[in-house]
């Protein structure tokens, strides 16, 4: 069983995503938040595996929540759901560790995938995102990392389908290989690319 804290300061939401969370089996909420002061305290309380987290609130932001949650228990898995509005946001979120970025008017099916893969490891984020994420870095003069030397042509061909945003299941299904597999070549290239998540590696991945 998944345990979903949602934090957003809009109840419409919050309860449009409580009711779609519950009705699934495998997914529990355990608690709401309506901004990030009062999501950072339920977060050490209720120890949720994965925090659905609004970036845009009044008081305590989503970013700085997310910052406190990560730093009081980094294995906390915060999956950010954005708006257009929130381009300004997209990238320091990215820096402080959010595993995923979904829009709020992403299809159900896929918010339910992204806070299932969220739990899993995996981080999810809409090809829409990705592309607003790559555009900041390059309007923030993000520096270009160095050629990474000793990657595998396996790596490549892995790091290259993350960049695409594809899950791990979906990776292992393309190349024909298993997840465990495909999880080991990640790690490595977590390592060899000295990204902390795997939303930093896609970035990587595309220059950036």
């Amino acid at each position: 069983m998944t345990r979903v804290l949602l934090v957003d300061d809009q109840h419409l939401i919050r309860a449009g995503l409580s009711m779609l969370c519950d009705a699934q089996p495998d997914i529990e909420v355990v608690g709401e938040a309506d901004n990030g002061r009062e999501a950072v305290t339920m977060a050490a309380r209720l120890v949720p595996d994965v925090v659905v987290m609004d970036l845009r609130m009044p008081g305590v932001d989503g970013i700085t929540a997310t910052s406190r949650i990560l730093a009081e228990r980094p294995a906390t898995r915060v999956l950010v759901l954005t708006t257009f509005g929130d381009d300004d946001h997209l990238y320091p979120a990215l820096t402080t560790g959010a595993c995923g970025f979904l829009l709020k008017d992403a299809p159900p099916t896929e918010l339910l995938d992204g806070v299932r893969r969220a739990a899993a490891g995996d981080s999810p984020f809409s090809q829409d995102v990705l592309r607003r994420l790559v555009h900041r870095a390059v309007h923030a003069r993000a520096e270009t990392p160095a050629p990474v030397d000793g990657l595998t042509a396996r790596e490549q061909d892995v790091l290259d389908l993350v960049a695409e945003g594809l899950s791990n299941a979906e990776i292992a299904e393309r190349l024909h290989i298993g997840v465990t597999t495909v999880k080991t070549h990640i790690t490595s290239l977590l390592t060899k690319t000295g990204s902390p998540n795997r939303v930093r590696l896609a970035l990587f991945a595309r220059g950036l």
